[in-house]
């Protein structure tokens, strides 16, 4: 293999990841996601969760609820809910 081929091959690999990790970064949240996976898709998140009152990485269940759930149980309304998605996709 030439080192102009290896190269090629370096850039398109290099060029995939990269676009994957858009394309994830991109995904829109919605009150059905769970904690876990908001917070791998975007970790920035973890701030906000936590001014809202909801400490979810110390929370076993956090893998298991939605934004939803974990909203409700720690007294939110649907109204708040609705503002923190709004915000978390922003």
């Amino acid at each position: 293999m030439t080192e102009k081929t290896k190269v090629s091959k370096e850039v398109k690999r290099k060029t995939k990841i990269k676009l994957k990790n858009e394309k994830e970064k991109n995904v829109m949240i919605t009150k059905d996601t769970n904690f876990i996976e908001l917070l791998e898709k975007k970790p920035e998140a973890f701030n906000l969760l936590f001014q809202a009152g909801l400490h979810c990485l110390g929370c076993s269940m956090s893998a298991y609820e939605t934004i939803e759930q974990g909203c409700l149980a720690h007294g939110m309304s649907q109204k708040d809910i609705a503002n923190l998605i709004k915000q978390l996709n922003n």
